[in-house]
């Protein structure tokens, strides 16, 4: 990393030169955090608190929406406080670290969306063996390896971009920091090389988590239309439509990001595709996955009514001391 000696900040993309503008962001911006802080927090303390939910289906869930909230929180604030503060600098070093949790948080969320998947499929292809293949220390085992395998992943991807000579300046063209965009600042030919080679490498293995999601899905679909009552094979499409939508959601954004066009390419519409795919995903997927599923919806209302109600005892039980 011996770029931080040279090069003090990153001048990120902003969203528009006009102040009125620049506001609204941040107000947007506010909005959906604060939608995505308080959605993702009610599912994890709904499904820490009931014991109903503490199931492999959940416990997945659970870690899904912490990663939701790691993507919402390393890239939002600082949007944040470029739009109030009508600036475009980010420190060298916050820059590291906002490349690295980026990388980190969503290497660990596709992960977790191929874990789930793997869920689904053994849950209503090999229901006899639900409990064997999915128990408790192998829950935790899967969840370990794919936060494990995310650290390792964009500590690689970081270390090896940053310790490149970056000599094209310092404007990334995108307002967070992206990889990807602070490649294109280097000058080092070998070690562009060796970075885009990891990233195709990551590339690969991704791609065999989309293949494994889309086989399980083949053989699910199969097991879902043997089903001979019309209320089972309902049932049984709503367990899996949650978790269809989100992978769907997360890979044609994320694709469309990289793949698309270098002619449909211009700074606005890399703005609007970045948001689709860093900030819409984690805040609408607490409302996919409780959108259909009552069983959470259900824990989530307890867990309000029963919070409202020990609020309103401490309130009695204060308003009665003080007129003692």
């Amino acid at each position: 990393m011996s770029n931080s000696s040279s090069m003090a900040q990153f001048l990120l993309l902003a969203f528009t030169d006009r102040q009125e503008l620049q506001l609204l962001h941040f107000w947007l911006f506010l909005a959906i955090s604060l939608a995505a802080l308080l959605a993702n927090g009610l599912i994890l303390s709904a499904i820490a608190c009931d014991h109903h939910l503490h199931t492999p289906r959940y416990f997945f869930l659970l870690h899904l929406s912490l990663t939701d909230l790691g993507c919402i929180c390393t890239t939002v604030p600082k949007a944040m406080h470029n739009s109030l503060w009508d600036t475009t600098t980010i420190s060298y070093h916050g820059c590291v670290a906002q490349a690295f949790l980026l990388v980190f948080f969503l290497r660990v969320e596709f992960s977790l969306l191929t874990i789930m998947c793997y869920d689904r499929y053994v849950a209503i292809c090999k229901p006899l063996h639900y409990g064997t293949l999915l128990g408790s220390r192998a829950c935790a085992h899967m969840a370990a390896a794919a936060w494990a395998t995310g650290f390792l992943n964009a500590l690689l991807h970081t270390a090896s971009t940053f310790s490149l000579p970056l000599c094209q300046g310092n404007a990334l063209g995108q307002f967070f920091c992206e990889l990807p965009h602070i490649l294109k600042l280097s000058c080092s030919h070998s070690g562009y090389r060796r970075e885009i080679g990891l990233l195709w490498f990551t590339i690969s293995l991704a791609f065999g988590c989309f293949v494994f999601i889309v086989f399980s899905y083949v053989q699910i679909f199969r097991a879902v239309l043997r089903i001979p009552s019309q209320q089972g094979r309902h049932k049984a499409f709503s367990t899996c439509l949650p978790h269809l939508v989100v992978v769907s959601l997360f890979v044609s954004t994320a694709t469309f990001a990289y793949l698309k066009p270098p002619s449909t390419s211009s700074p606005s519409l890399d703005l609007v595709v970045s948001v689709l795919y860093v900030v819409v995903p984690p805040a609408l997927n607490p409302l996919i996955y409780s959108l259909r599923n009552q069983e959470l919806r259900d824990a989530i209302r307890k867990m309000m009514i029963t919070g409202f109600l020990r609020s309103n005892k401490l309130h009695l039980f204060f308003c009665r001391t003080l007129i003692v």
